[in-house]
Order: C-alpha cells, then structure tokens, then sequence
C-alpha cells in the first residue's frame, strides 16, 4: 500500500540521491518517492528507484532542462511530483530552478550528502577551506579564476571528458605541477579513484559520474596572478590600448564591485576593466563594448584566459551600442568620452546608487569631465605613475602620461 504523505506536504519534493541509490536513503526521502504520483528525473536517477516500491508514473528530463521546468510543472499539477536529484538539490542543482519557478514554500527539500561533502571526506579536506568550480554546463575556461598556488579545489565534472579537459587547462595555464585525484560514484558500490599530475596526465576517460580534486601548484616559470585588481600587464594580449596596471587598481577600486553587480565597460579595449571586475566575485557580470572587430575578438580570448568566459562582448560605437543593455550598477568609459551623448545616456542608464568611472588623457575630454564634476560632483583626481628606468650608467624616472579620472555615485536627486 503507497504511504500517504504527512499533512501539509508541499506538492512537489525534491529528493536527493546517490550513487547507492535506494539502499542509501533514509526513511523520509523513501515515503516521498513510494508516495509520489509523479517520478521525474535523469535517467540514471530513475533507474535507481525500485519499480515495486514506486509506482508513480516515471518522467525524465528533456535536454535542455531549464527551459522545460515551467512545462513540465504545469503538465502535472494537482498530483504528487517527486523530483530527483544528485546529492544536495540545492548546491548547483535543480532545487534553484524550482524554488525560482514555484517559490520555497511550495517545496519540499530533502537533501542527500553531496558528491563535495563524500570527496572531501575521502581526501580528508576541510570543506570550508575547499573551493567549488562546477564545470556543468559551463566552459573549462572559467576554472582558470581559481587557480593560486597551494589552493585545493573540487571540479564537479560534465562527463568522463573532464578530467583530461581539466589537466590541459592547468598545463596551459602554467598549473602543470598540479596534482589531479579523479573520484568516481562517490558512495556507490563502484567508487574509485586514480590519481596523477596535470603535465603528465595520460589517463583515459573513466565513469561520468567524477568529481576531480586539484592541488594547485604553479610552474616557477608561469604568470603570478593576484586576486586583487591590478594583474601584471603581461597578463592581458594587447595593442596598446589598455588601462596600466596601477591606473586599473585605482579605477576598479573607485567602481567598487560588489557580488552580483552589473558593469558596462564602454570602450573595451583589451577588457581589463571588465575582466578584472568579474574577477572580483563569481556572481559579477559585465559587458565591454568595443566598436574595433579586431579588439573585440582579443577581449573574448583575454577573459577566456584570465577564467571569465561569461563577459559578453558587444562589438559596435557607444552610445547606439548600448541600446537594449540590461540596466547597470556601474559604468567605467575608457574611450570616446566625447562622442555625442555618450555621457548622458550612460549616466541616464545608472538607477540612484550606481557607479560611473571615466578615464581620459587628453585636454578635451578632461574639460568635459570638469564641466561633469562641477554639476554632479563626485572626485576629480590626476592619476600620475613613473617608472623608474636606465639613464646612461644611472637610474632615473620615465613619467607615463596622467590619467584624469571622475567618479561619482548618482543620488536621486541628479538629473542629465
């Protein structure tokens, strides 16, 4: 006889699974699956439940999944949905989705230890001291952010092909002394491990179900990247058109990013700006907008080096190529200050409480900012770097041209 659920059950319970499938769970995940009407899941998940214990009707995912979870909902209310899920549903899992689509009251959570949890258990590594990259539909690329030496991290894989992806990506990026643990169906009847270096990584592709360990060490040769805002030059492929190194600390210090803003970087140059800003916290976005093609195509290869893979690139003249942007949180111009308009729509463009930066080093442009500051007010400065360099048998400074910068929060009281 199927178990009815307690009173005042949510509709539809998300349930955690691993790979020791049914054995592995405990006594309220089992009521909600044997009472569920509706089993929905990958088909792995599925497969794992008894078909005499759960009897409800078994319904699994589209590819892609998001889009069809409105769908899907829709299709089966008024009956019990039990949803599955690897692990905890709620670290990079589909209980976001639903919480987004239904509301958390509406939810039912029943989690499971996560494959983090289990990994971190068999490597003996403290799981607040180890960070989490997932590469679940998501590009190689954005694992490049966390790379420091001596830093431990754990890989959620897409496939069996990930391993090898990660390894390449640590050789490429001067990581090829990492050492690399791949666990395969943490808590499964089949759990394995096998190990190596990135620069000699040989393994095949193994089980799907992996989570790979990295511990990070750097070549002595290889680029040291900080975690602050001011990366070596030489970190970034340029023309010349890029915001310096120091003139950049500042700048990123004066936009302030904060987790989850939004940045528009009009002028993209090399996009250091907007590759440093997404640097800064997991959850910041922004756009560059370069109207050079060539440019543009070098800020994609930039933030795909430097582990930001999701800047978008917008290649076209401001202020027309700002139509249709996603309002922002801050706004640096790094170019074309005094093209018509240009300051007033992005200035338009803040709500109270936003950010603009403007860089310049030349008298037109300065003069415009003046004019700006002196309606708006905010902080005027002159940014002015030497570097010391050789002189004949001596040593003296070489002066780079001052860089005028104005920043200002907009208040609700500010107009154009």
């Amino acid at each position: 006889m199927t178990p009815a659920p307690p009173a005042g059950t949510p509709a539809v319970t998300v349930v955690g699974i691993g790979a020791d499938g049914w054995e592995g769970l405990p006594a309220a995940s089992r009521t909600a699956l044997c009472a569920a009407e509706v089993l929905i899941g990958g088909p792995r998940q599925l497969d794992l439940l008894p078909a005499d214990r759960c009897a409800g009707e078994r319904v699994a995912w589209p590819a892609p999944l998001r889009p069809a979870v409105p769908g899907l909902l829709a299709a089966h209310a008024g009956r019990r949905v039990a949803v599955l899920a690897s692990g905890d549903p709620m670290f990079y899992g589909i209980g976001r989705a639903l919480t987004e689509e239904l509301g958390a009251a509406a939810l039912r959570v029943l989690p499971h230890p996560s494959s983090v949890s289990l990994a971190c258990a068999r490597l003996g590594w403290p799981v607040e001291d180890t960070e989490v990259v997932t590469l679940v539909g998501r590009p190689a690329a954005r694992l490049a952010a966390s790379l420091h030496d001596g830093r431990r991290l754990l890989v959620l894989s897409a496939n069996a092909a990930t391993p090898g992806e990660v390894a390449a990506l640590l050789r490429e990026r001067g990581f090829g002394p990492s050492g690399l643990r791949v666990l395969e169906q943490l808590g499964g009847e089949g759990e394995s491990t096998y190990d190596g270096v990135a620069e000699t990584w040989a393994h095949p592709p193994g089980d799907a179900l992996n989570v790979v360990a990295v511990e990070c060490r750097r070549s002595p040769d290889a680029l040291r990247l900080g975690v602050v805002p001011g990366l070596p030059d030489a970190a970034y492929e340029n023309d010349g058109q890029l915001t310096k190194r120091y003139v950049r600390a500042a700048t990123l210090a004066a936009l302030a990013p904060a987790p989850g803003e939004l940045l528009w970087d009009i002028g993209g140059g090399s996009g250091s700006i907007a590759v440093e800003w997404l640097r800064a916290h997991p959850s910041c976005r922004a756009v560059t907008v370069e109207k050079n093609p060539v440019r543009a195509e070098r800020i994609t290869r930039n933030a795909e080096r430097l582990g930001v893979p999701a800047l978008r690139v917008v290649t076209g003249a401001a202020p027309a190529a700002l139509a249709g942007l996603p309002a922002p949180d801050a706004v640096f111009i790094g170019g074309g200050l005094t093209a018509p308009g240009l300051l007033d729509g992005a200035f338009a463009a803040l709500a109270p409480g936003g950010r603009l930066v403007a860089n310049t080093v030349t008298l037109e442009s300065e003069a415009l900012l003046t004019e700006w500051y002196r309606r708006h007010g905010g902080e005027l400065v002159r940014l002015a770097v030497a570097q010391a360099v050789p002189v004949g048998g001596f040593t003296g400074w070489r002066q780079a041209m001052p860089v005028t910068q104005w920043s200002v929060t907009k208040s609700g009281e500010q107009e154009r």
